[in-house]
């Protein structure tokens, strides 16, 4: 059984905005252990990052040279192809990966490159309910350590996503690897991700809506629109 933890990087949370990715980044699980087998690039946005540089730290003279999305999607899809993708929150980054590939003039989705999408954040509101299950809360809850998260990361937070799986699904990774080194969002996008695989539309809680809502006044405040 192949299965890939994903995760992305934006410029921001809004695809009205034009907000692009970043940052993409996977790893492997065979049989519910992790190989040394990864997928990660930085990528071009043609546009600022703007505000989002204090999540994740990545500047606009640092993404300038890299490639653009049109450049490095084959790579990717062939990454992920046949695979179980395991995605926290995973209509955020769907969404994201689908617009990109509509704007580069393509008729296809990340749904039909995959075996099957599953949300680990639907199996954590499972697990724990009327509970916070974003990623640094489930870090914390299943005492997964040894990452340094002084930003985030599409490849250390597929990492830490990897372990925290294991752990919410009655296993543990494979302690004969090394170390390898989220996000919760609000954000829905339904008219991007296909139901073929049962993707769960996941409620936001009164609680995020509200956390999400005072964020986003502080950066337009602070910043201003992008």
């Amino acid at each position: 059984m192949r299965q890939i933890v994903l995760d992305t990087e934006t410029t921001g949370l809004d695809l009205a905005n034009d907000h692009r990715i970043i940052e993409i980044a996977g790893v492997e699980l065979i049989n519910r252990k992790l190989t040394k087998n990864s997928y990660q690039v930085y990528v071009n946005p043609e546009r600022t990052v703007g505000s989002s540089f204090k999540i994740h730290g990545l500047s606009d003279d640092f993404l300038s040279d890299k490639p653009l999305f049109k450049d490095i999607y084959q790579d990717f899809l062939d990454f992920i192809k046949d695979s179980e993708l395991l995605i926290h929150n995973a209509e955020f980054d769907v969404g994201f990966l689908n617009h990109e590939l509509k704007k580069i003039g393509l008729d296809i989705k990340i749904e039909d490159h995959v075996s099957k999408i599953t949300d680990t954040l639907s199996i954590a509101r499972e697990k724990h309910p009327g509970q916070r299950n974003s990623l640094e809360v489930l870090t914390d809850r299943y005492q997964i350590t040894g990452y340094d998260r002084s930003y985030h990361g599409a490849l250390i937070d597929s990492e830490i996503l990897a372990d925290v799986y294991l752990a919410m699904t009655g296993g543990q990774r494979d302690l004969g690897f090394d170390d390898y080194s989220s996000k919760e969002s609000q954000t829905e996008f339904s008219n991007d991700v296909s139901n073929d695989f049962n993707l769960v539309k996941i409620k936001t809680s009164e609680y995020d809506v509200v956390e999400h809502e005072n964020y986003l006044n502080s950066l337009n405040t602070e910043y201003g629109n992008n």
